[in-house]
């Protein structure tokens, strides 16, 4: 996601310096070259979330959470979402939108040949996902941000938080 994302900006002459977290090193090769050849830093970090949002560490100014957030119960995430508000101007969050029409696709899977484990998979993260404003419920209340909570495509749901000038 990130990488299209820097394709898109750098196009428009944006470079920027990335630091992708995740608990496994999964970053290959090739996709550090492709962000190099955009002229973006990219520094991978293997590290729990909680950990990385609660080290020392300067405000960065966008924080994307990809398909993250609807693994966790309401107490860990309204405390996920607290800390990443301390360390963010910006906010973005994609996740499966819970819905009739997600949970029905989800149980084709099978037509399009995805295996059990993607298909149950998938079922599990509609089920979990989010609708109507539930993240903006469990974001940090204040007046200082400024949220939009709303679907996206046909099974996404889209999260921003963007901190007031």
């Amino acid at each position: 996601l990130l990488l299209q994302i820097a394709r898109r900006w750098s196009a428009l002459g944006v470079m920027a310096d990335a630091t992708l977290l995740d608990r496994q090193t999964l970053v290959s090769t090739k996709t550090r070259d492709a962000f190099n050849a955009l002229n973006w830093t990219i520094e991978c970090i293997s590290a729990d979330a909680f950990d990385w949002l609660e080290s020392p560490a300067p405000v960065a100014a966008v924080v994307i959470a990809n398909l993250f957030l609807h693994h966790f119960q309401d107490e860990r995430l309204v405390r996920l979402l607290g800390l990443a508000a301390a360390r963010s101007t910006l906010f973005l969050a994609c996740e499966p939108r819970r819905s009739t029409l997600s949970l029905a696709a989800a149980h084709c899977l099978p037509f399009l040949g995805c295996n059990r484990i993607t298909q149950h998979d998938a079922v599990v993260s509609v089920r979990a996902g989010y609708a109507g404003r539930e993240l903006t419920n469990l974001w940090p209340k204040s007046k200082e941000w400024q949220v939009v909570e709303e679907p996206a495509g046909l099974f996404s749901h889209f999260f921003c938080a963007k901190r007031n000038a």
